[in-house]
């Protein structure tokens, strides 16, 4: 499975919830950079590949459902947090 992240003005990467939740990486975790063809980020910590499929999917199967869903008014979602996704 792959991702497309976009890079934000100061070169920073913001990993999906969906994606931190699947892996387990939580805040103040370390993560190994490797460079060879590409950037590679792993957790620190071992984590659970057939969790992180299971999720991903769900996630995956979640977001295509939103595909006929409309935006919401303004003021609507106030109550709602990006940080909870992103």
């Amino acid at each position: 499975m792959s991702l497309k992240l976009k890079v934000g003005k100061k070169g920073y990467v913001i990993l999906p919830k969906a994606l931190r939740d699947a892996v387990g990486i939580e805040e103040g975790d370390v993560l190994t950079v490797s460079v060879n063809d590409g950037i590679t980020l792993k957790p620190s910590k071992k984590f659970d590949k057939a969790l992180f499929e299971k999720i991903a999917k769900k996630h995956k199967e979640a977001v295509l459902s939103l595909k006929d869903a409309k935006a919401p008014l303004p003021g609507e979602a106030k109550e709602y947090s990006l940080e909870d996704e992103f």
